[in-house]
């Protein structure tokens, strides 16, 4: 009895013990927290993390999530859940400045009610009624309201940026003012060519999420005081009072961003503005502006790059095009706030930058080609229909470019005097020199949705997914020079989802194996259905099918071969697939029994050679105690 009493009693205590030292752990270290993942995906980055330390007046979060309507849809569930979490983490390390309020919209509840009044966008299941909130929205001391509309899974890498952004926006309700100079139609409306309207372009419409963009006529004789920095897209048709307004809103130490192109090719030209020059009507202007500052903006030529072309698809196939380039990690600058995160740049046709001989300035690159590119004549390069002439305009000898730098130091002004003090009563304040800060990229193509951006159908919902780094460029870039850093290393953090690097290689070896197998049996089946279609469909002169014995036999045996060929094509597929699945089945083992058993053998062997130790000890004493 003493015995099943005393047994008894432990588990008691065991239990009691346990549940002290959950509520002790609840109590005492609910804030401490390690992240073990690769690329800290469970936790926020010092950019978060300094927009949450900067917050004056708390700000109120709604995350608006269908629970019970969404059940069944795993996906969805799974990555609810990892933003719950992460909004979590955001209200843990704002010591209290942060709200956060988790609310399911039930249908025709006062919360689906709040959830439409705020923006949130409801989703409909194909082939059902129900309707699936999944957003967040934000609420500040002044009533300011944003929202993120609806969490698309496919945007996981920039799920921490965008509830960042959103904080940011609320915590700041002044926002940065950007003047806007573009030769595009960036805005939207309706197209003269179609007679359609075009929507923004989403680099346009990301501008407008952050800022509070100001557009700028091309003939405005002055740049708004409020601006904080000047954004210039493919300027053309400037008058002169505007060149010297844009001179002296830089010399005056306002900041610059620039987008210049040797030839825009989103937008085909309809004209040669004067081709015996070289020039196009597609390439941007201003050219001998930056070139007075002491900037050598090379808009006369086009980069070719034979290491870094982009492959696109043609009528003849396949085909790499050296003018529309795709810059990785590795040719950006790696300390540069502004390029630091990003991993690929895709472009087209870009031009050169460099200093003049005489220059004052200091030039910092941020995108390089490779050292395999060279310059064409801009004209030649737009008049090359097909991307396989452009091998012959390639030169023998190659080197590296730069095709985005910033540009800091002492700059001359490129107007001896003002040229509006004739027109104007009051004397104008003439700026000859000073510093400048300019940031430059020979390129107004990556600006267009096709080179950066894809655009589905989610739910109902049009759903932009990033699938290189241009939108962040241009979004680092402004930000900045306009003076807000904490957004930028918040970009491109890691998914929660983690592939099998290992077994994807391991896959497409097995691929590989079989592709050349594969395609080959496919070469001989269409040779063999089309020599039996041919017998097949041969006449007599009055239409009717008429077939020698030898025909006959032939077709048979194409027959036969076509079966005997479909059967080891089919074999082949199977063996790629049995392949793959071994090698799953192979990792499952490793995973699920033998590592396991390796844990428990070696702790088999450090209990044994503990025992062994003790016992050893217990020896000795006991042979010293004899002694």
């Amino acid at each position: 009895m003493n015995s099943r009493f005393s047994i008894s009693l432990s588990m008691v205590l065991l239990v009691v013990l346990f549940f002290a030292l959950v509520l002790i752990n609840n109590q005492m270290f609910k804030s401490v927290r390690f992240d073990l993942t690769e690329e800290q995906v469970y936790s926020l980055s010092d950019g978060s993390k300094s927009i949450l330390t900067q917050l004056d007046e708390p700000v109120h979060l709604y995350f608006f999530y269908s629970n019970k309507a969404s059940e069944g849809i795993t996906v969805l569930r799974n990555y609810a859940s990892r933003v719950q979490s992460l909004l979590q983490e955001y209200q843990s390390a704002s010591g209290g400045k942060l709200q956060l309020h988790i609310v399911d919209p039930e249908p025709f509840s006062e919360a689906e009610d709040q959830a439409v009044e705020l923006g949130l966008t409801g989703a409909t299941l194909p082939g059902s009624d129900e309707v699936i909130y999944f957003g967040l929205a934000g609420r500040n001391s002044l009533d300011d309201e944003l929202n993120i509309a609806f969490f698309d899974p496919q945007k996981e890498r920039f799920l921490e940026y965008d509830i960042s952004q959103l904080i940011y926006q609320l915590s700041s309700p002044e926002a940065v003012k950007i003047g806007v100079i573009s030769g595009l139609s960036m805005t939207g409306g309706q197209n003269p060519m179609t007679g359609q309207f075009d929507p923004p372009w989403q680099i346009y419409s990301q501008l407008q999420s952050l800022y509070q963009p100001q557009m700028i006529d091309a003939d405005s004789a002055a740049i708004p005081d409020e601006i904080d920095v000047l954004l210039l897209i493919h300027p053309n048709g400037l008058t002169e009072a505007t060149r010297y307004a844009i001179d002296q809103f830089v010399l005056n130490g306002g900041k610059l961003v620039a987008f210049l192109d040797p030839h825009h090719e989103s937008t085909p030209a309809t004209a040669m503005a004067n081709p015996m020059a070289g020039q196009s009507v597609n390439a941007s202007e201003l050219g001998d502006l930056f070139s007075q500052w002491g900037i050598d903006v090379n808009l006369d030529e086009v980069l070719l790059d034979a290491a870094n072309g982009l492959e696109l698809r043609a009528q003849a196939g396949i085909v790499k095009h050296f003018g529309i380039i795709g810059i990785e990690h590795t040719l950006m600058d790696q300390d540069d706030v502004v390029t630091a995160s990003l991993d690929v740049i895709n472009g087209a046709s870009f031009g050169s930058l460099g200093l003049k001989p005489d220059s004052e300035l200091t030039m910092q690159p941020l995108l390089l080609s490779s050292e395999y590119a060279s310059l064409t004549p801009a004209i030649g390069y737009a008049q090359a229909q097909d991307p396989n002439q452009l091998t012959a305009l390639l030169a023998a000898q190659t080197q590296q470019y730069v095709l985005a730098a910033r540009f800091s130091g002492k700059a001359n002004s490129a107007f001896a005097a003002s040229p509006l003090e004739e027109a104007q009563s009051e004397e104008v304040n003439h700026i000859s020199e000073a510093n400048i800060n300019v940031l430059l990229v020979a390129d107004t193509d990556l600006l267009v949705n096709r080179l950066w951006v894809s655009q589905a159908n989610f739910f109902g919902q049009t759903i932009s997914t990033p699938f290189a780094d241009n939108g962040a460029l241009f979004t680092n870039a402004l930000e900045n020079l306009g003076g807000s850093d904490a957004l930028i290393g918040i970009r491109s953090r890691g998914t929660y989802a983690r592939p099998f690097v290992r077994v994807q290689e391991l896959t497409v070896q097995a691929e590989m194996k079989f592709r050349e197998q594969e395609q080959l049996l496919e070469q001989q089946l269409q040779v063999t259905e089309q020599k039996l279609s041919e017998l097949e469909n041969q006449e007599s002169q009055d239409g009717m099918l008429v077939l020698t014995p030898e025909q006959e036999s032939a077709i048979e045996e194409f027959n036969e071969e076509r079966i005997a060929i479909r059967k080891a094509l089919r074999e082949v597929r199977h063996q790629l697939d049995r392949d793959i699945e071994q090698l799953g089945s192979l990792l499952k083992f490793i995973n699920i029994a033998v590592m396991p058993i390796v844990l428990v053998l070696i702790l088999m062997f450090i209990v044994r050679w503990r025992r062994q130790r003790s016992a050893n000890v217990l020896l000795l004493a006991s042979t010293n105690q004899q002694q």
